[in-house]
């Protein structure tokens, strides 16, 4: 198998990959990080919109939202 050919980001593309997979759980991060990799490798050039674009798309495919719901009523004013 060939050895897939390095991305080449500025420091700020990097953070902003990084800091999209912040709110990832631990384990959603590496399928996320490699999703990114794959889709900017089809690139072929790497601009910050194009990085915003496939950031965006591939942390929809990962991110489970938070269930905030609450089962009791905080308050007896509202049931």
């Amino acid at each position: 198998m060939p050895m897939p050919q390095p991305l080449s980001l500025s420091d700020s593309q990097l953070s902003s990959i990084m800091d999209a997979a912040r709110p990832l759980q631990v384990h959603q991060r590496d399928g996320f990080l490699r999703d990114i990799a794959t889709e900017l490798a089809a690139l072929p050039v790497i601009g910050d919109g194009a990085l915003h674009r496939i950031i965006t798309m591939v942390q929809r495919r990962h991110f489970d939202a938070p269930d905030l719901r609450v089962h009791e009523s905080r308050s007896r004013a509202y049931p």
